[in-house]
């Protein structure tokens, strides 16, 4: 069985966003584990109107372009880390919005969080995880949290995130988590697929 490839998912668009930061150090550590292959996946490269289609791609094929091309994109990947801006209590529209546009892409595979802004982005984490058991996946216990003295400090140029022991112990867990899950899944999701041709035949 070939590797579980891994996608960190950008989840902010904003011109002044801090997304890029942990995007960089948590790809940087998930791709020193042997076990994985990782890519970047950055929402601006897939300008999706907010959600426009009869019904959700579980029910209805979209008909939106780079909704099409989301979706294929996102049915690579055998598990997510999402890195989680905390707007108003709350994850970025932006985000939610992406998670939406797809539906069985995200099924069975295992999904982890990157936090950061007020209280660590916690509540945007916690509200993500409830997405993400409505769509069949695994969150992860494992996360990271940035604080926002440690936010503050990293953004004012006064730390890196590497420097941060306590936040590389956490992101450490969490791709460990993430591969973990990753890699049962996908033979899980195999053994599945086989099951069905054999039934078919």
């Amino acid at each position: 069985m070939s590797k579980p490839k891994i996608a960190i998912v950008v989840g902010s668009t904003r011109a002044a966003r801090f997304a890029d930061v942990p995007t960089q150090w948590i790809a940087k550590i998930a791709r020193s584990h042997a076990d994985i292959d990782v890519e970047v996946v950055d929402l601006r490269d897939f300008p999706l109107p907010f959600f426009d289609e009869v019904a959700s791609s579980a029910w209805a094929p979209s008909q939106n372009e780079v909704a099409k091309r989301w979706q294929k994109k996102v049915a690579e990947f055998d598990g997510f880390i999402f890195t989680a801006a905390e707007y108003n209590h709350g994850p970025t529209a932006v985000l939610k919005n992406a998670i939406d546009y797809a539906a069985n892409e995200w099924n069975k595979k295992p999904a982890g969080f990157v936090g950061y802004g007020s209280v660590g982005g916690a509540r945007a984490v916690e509200q993500l995880r409830l997405h993400a058991v409505e769509l069949q996946m695994a969150p992860v216990k494992s996360a990271v949290h940035i604080a926002w003295a440690d936010f503050l400090a990293v953004r004012q140029g006064e730390k890196k995130l590497e420097e941060l022991e306590h936040l590389n112990q956490a992101a450490a867990a969490l791709v460990n988590d993430v591969a973990w899950w990753a890699k049962v899944l996908k033979a899980a999701r195999q053994a599945d697929a086989v099951a069905e041709e054999v039934k078919a035949a």
